[in-house]
């Protein structure tokens, strides 16, 4: 069964390995992870590593990412309004047809 690991498990994991303290056997046993994994681990933060620091990218991502959750809820709003409008329509409970 594969084991899944939070982010934050992850990045503690990493921080303690570039800080050299402990050896890299040492860590994954005292934290019962298998020992490929952490270089995979620290490979990966240290290649990200840049981006931590490009606000430009992470607000016009987030800004993006923002706008299309917005466009996709008023597209499900006018779904849903039109769903409600016709179910009042039909069932005859709609109190301005009256």
């Amino acid at each position: 069964m594969k084991k899944n690991y939070t982010s934050a498990f992850k990045a503690k994991l990493v921080l303690e390995l570039l800080k050299g303290e402990k050896a890299l056997s040492q860590l994954a046993s005292e934290h019962k992870v298998h020992p490929n994994l952490l270089p995979n681990w620290r490979d990966l933060a240290l290649a990200d590593f840049a981006s931590l620091f490009d606000k430009k990218n992470l607000t016009a991502d987030l800004q993006s990412a923002h706008e299309l959750e917005v466009e996709e809820l008023f597209s499900q709003i006018g779904r849903l309004t039109t769903q409600v409008n016709w179910l009042k329509k039909k069932s005859g409970l709609n109190p301005d047809a009256r």
